[in-house]
C-alpha cells in the first residue's frame, strides 16, 4: 500500500511538471499581431464604348504589358479616316503653291545667269547701264514672287500640323482602348464582362502582386529598440495542427504614434499608443490578403 501511494505521488509530480511546462509554453506571446495585405492596383478603362472582349477571370495569373481587352474603336477609326482626307485636301492645295514656287525658282535661276553675264558684258563696255538695271530689277521681282508665293504656303503647313496633331489624339485614343495589364499578378476581383458599355474610368478589374505578402503588425514604444528596417523575424499562422512559421523581412517602421486599431486587441489595449511596422514574407501560396499572423523577434 505505502509502495502504491508513493508511485502515486511521483505520477502527480510528472503531470504537474508536465502541465507546468505546458503552462509556460502557452503563456508566450508573439512580439506584434496583423494582418497580411497586398498592393491592390485597380484597372480602369481609359476609353468609352463597348467591350468587345475581357479575357479575363477571378484568380488568373497575368503578365505584365499583356491585352486582357479591347473596347470598341470603331468611331475612331471613322474619325481617323476623316483627318487623313481633310490631309490630303490640304496636300492639294500645297502642291499648287510649290508648283508655283518651282517654276519662280527656274525662273530666277536663269535670270541670275543671263544678270551675270550682262554685268560681264557691261565691264567690257559691250551692254549699256540700262540692261544691267533692268535684268537686276528682274531678278528682285522674281525674289519677291517667291516670298509672297512662300506666305501663302504658311497657313497651309500649319493647317496640316493642325491636322496631324489631331491624328496622333486619335492615335493614342486607339491605343487606349487596348486594356493593358501592367503588372504581374493575380486577379482579384472582376468588375465588368464583355458585351457591356464602359466609360472612361470605370473599373474593369483589381489585381495584385501575391508572390510577396506584407503583414503590417504593430508593436509598442518598448519594443521599438528591439526592432530595425532590414532585420529577419519570424511570421507565425495558425494551422490545423500547428503554427507554420515563416521567415520575413522588416521593411518599414512607423515614424508616429497610433491608437491601437480596434482588430487587433482588446478593448482595455485599444487606448495604447502602438507603432505600425511592416514585415515583408515571401507567399508560398497558403498566404491571403487579411488572414491574421503573428511575428516573432527572436
Amino acid at each position: 500500500m505505502f509502495i502504491n501511494n508513493k508511485k502515486m505521488k511521483t505520477a502527480i509530480a510528472i503531470v504537474l511538471l508536465i502541465t507546468l511546462i505546458s503552462c509556460n509554453k502557452n503563456n508566450e506571446k508573439a512580439d506584434g499581431y496583423g494582418n497580411f495585405e497586398a498592393t491592390e492596383v485597380t484597372i480602369s478603362a481609359e476609353a468609352n464604348g463597348k467591350i468587345e472582349y475581357l479575357k479575363i477571370e477571378e484568380g488568373d495569373q497575368l503578365q505584365p504589358k499583356t491585352q486582357v481587352a479591347l473596347i470598341d474603336t470603331t468611331q475612331l477609326y471613322f474619325t481617323k479616316q476623316q483627318l487623313m482626307a481633310s490631309k490630303s485636301a490640304v496636300f492639294s492645295k500645297s502642291k499648287n503653291v510649290l508648283s508655283q514656287t518651282n517654276v519662280l525658282q527656274e525662273q530666277l535661276k536663269t535670270t541670275l545667269i543671263e544678270e551675270k553675264r550682262i554685268q560681264s558684258m557691261f565691264a567690257e563696255n559691250a551692254a549699256t547701264q540700262r540692261q544691267v538695271d533692268e535684268i537686276v530689277g528682274k531678278a528682285k521681282v522674281l525674289k519677291e514672287q517667291i516670298k509672297s508665293v512662300a506666305t501663302q504656303n504658311a497657313p497651309i503647313i500649319n493647317e496640316v500640323q493642325s491636322i496631324d496633331v489631331q491624328i496622333e489624339k486619335i492615335n493614342d485614343q486607339i491605343q487606349k482602348s487596348k486594356v493593358i495589364n501592367p503588372i504581374q499578378g493575380t486577379v482579384l476581383a472582376k468588375y465588368t464582362e464583355a458585351n457591356e458599355i464602359t466609360a472612361f474610368g470605370k473599373p474593369l478589374y483589381k489585381i495584385a502582386d501575391l508572390s510577396e505578402m506584407t503583414l503590417r503588425v504593430y508593436v509598442t514604444e518598448t519594443q521599438l529598440s528591439k526592432i530595425k528596417v532590414g532585420q529577419q523575424v519570424s511570421v507565425k499562422i495558425d494551422t490545423e495542427k500547428e503554427m507554420k512559421t515563416s521567415p520575413g523581412i522588416i521593411s518599414w517602421i512607423a515614424s508616429a504614434a497610433e491608437f491601437t486599431p480596434k482588430i487587433i486587441q482588446t478593448k482595455e489595449e485599444r487606448v495604447n499608443l502602438v507603432y505600425a511596422v511592416k514585415v515583408n514574407v515571401k507567399n508560398d501560396g497558403s498566404l491571403k490578403i487579411g488572414m491574421p499572423a503573428e511575428m516573432w523577434i527572436k
